[in-house]
């Protein structure tokens, strides 16, 4: 995987970690955590994994942070130096 990729990975994921935890109101976003961050070489897509606290609001996190998508998408744009951010598509992570 090329290095700007893994830096990319790397700023997505610290920064959805900070937006979640500071810009967005939902609390069925509260207790997310941001595992792990894959966007794709021509920067169209990332995959963005995440796990709860409480298995049970697996699906109702999910459904949030779908709605949230394009606010994080944006909050990014003014966070992260590329031209384009990707789409967002949101996983949970089913390694942990």
């Amino acid at each position: 995987m090329n290095v700007k990729i893994e830096r990319l990975n790397h700023a997505f994921q610290e920064e959805i970690s900070m937006i979640l935890m500071k810009e967005i109101k939902d609390e069925e976003i509260k207790f997310v955590t941001i595992t792990g961050v894959e966007v794709t070489n021509d920067l169209s897509f990332a995959k963005v994994y995440f796990t709860v606290l409480d298995e049970s609001k697996k699906e109702i996190t999910l459904k949030a942070l779908k709605e949230a998508s394009g606010f994080i998408r944006h909050e990014l744009r003014d966070r992260v130096d590329i031209r384009q951010i990707p789409e967002l598509t949101f996983i949970y992570d089913e390694s942990i």
